[in-house]
């Protein structure tokens, strides 16, 4: 299955899902939950899919496709990157969530390091827990523990074994919500994949907007800093693949997108266009995403 099938599979699972509607979030071990007023709920994070993760305990599905344009000679001038990934979240409790936040298909295109070979991504998934969850202020935080399995193929720059520790804190204003995130990734063996990894930081912002039933304009801020000088390529892969970058290779981006709920509230249509703020060598250049959320 290429990676265009593997989206289109991803995509019909969850519309498929948005014909149900229900009342309550969906728990496993416990009651249902009530949901938050449709004006009070946030977006889910549109970017930076593996490392964004929102406060909040949910059980729902978020397909992805990505479409990297690199704007390095390095990397080649018309060389890009597709990935197509399905994301799993199970609400255990009222408190803590099972999270598979990494899977996936990725293909290269032109790239001057690995041509035009495709693959299946590394495997990741943790454990959230919410432990700040205020409904009547709408401010919520949350902590995570994952790991990414070296699982992929080593062809699409994966094979990568990382430990991951998170902080998310989110707060409502109204119809304005505000959310960040922080990442703490640990690599196992700097060794291991094509070229290696190294310890990374990542940051990120998010706000958005109900404007409409069914709009809300969403923009976001994203950081990924190296915490070494790790051996291989001075090439930043951010959130997409395995490279070690160094300290000079720190990437910032920049997101716009929006969010429409055509059917109904737990269904999201997500487009973001997000940039480089940075310029070094990194695996971004400029992106494309699209992607869906169903929550049950």
């Amino acid at each position: 299955m290429n990676n265009k099938q593997l989206s289109l599979v991803s995509l019909g699972v969850v519309a498929l899902g948005s014909l149900l509607n229900a009342a309550d979030g969906f728990v496993l071990f416990g009651d249902d939950v009530a949901k938050p007023a449709p004006e009070q709920k946030f977006v889910r994070p549109m970017t930076g899919p593996y490392f964004h993760e929102d406060a909040f305990i949910t059980t729902d599905l978020r397909a992805w496709y990505l479409q990297h344009n690199f704007d390095s000679d390095t990397l080649g001038s018309n060389a890009d990157v597709t990935v197509a990934a399905l994301q799993v979240r199970i609400a255990l409790t009222e408190s803590l969530q099972l999270v598979a936040y990494k899977d996936g298909y990725t293909e290269f295109d032109n790239a001057a390091l690995v041509g035009d070979n495709e693959g299946f991504n590394d495997i990741g998934a943790g454990i959230k827990w919410a432990f700040i969850q205020d409904w009547e202020n709408n401010f919520h935080m949350a902590a995570g523990i994952g790991y990414e399995f070296g699982l992929g193929d080593k062809d699409v720059l994966q094979e990568t074994n990382e430990l991951r520790l998170w902080l998310s804190w989110a707060k409502g204003f109204d119809k304005l919500h505000l959310g960040a995130t922080a990442n703490l990734i640990l690599s196992e063996d700097d060794s291991d994949g094509f070229a290696g990894n190294s310890d990374m930081v990542t940051v990120h912002l998010h706000a958005d907007y109900y404007l409409t039933e069914w709009l809300s304009p969403v923009v976001e801020l994203n950081g990924y800093l190296a915490q070494d000088a790790a051996p291989g390529l001075p090439i930043s892969g951010v959130d997409a693949v395995s490279l070690p970058g160094g300290e000079a290779n720190d990437t910032y981006t920049i997101a716009v997108g929006a969010e429409v709920r055509p059917f109904c509230e737990n269904f999201g249509l997500r487009l973001a266009y997000e940039t480089e703020l940075t310029d070094n060598v990194s695996l971004f250049g400029d992106r494309w995403t699209l992607s869906a959320v169903y929550e049950f």
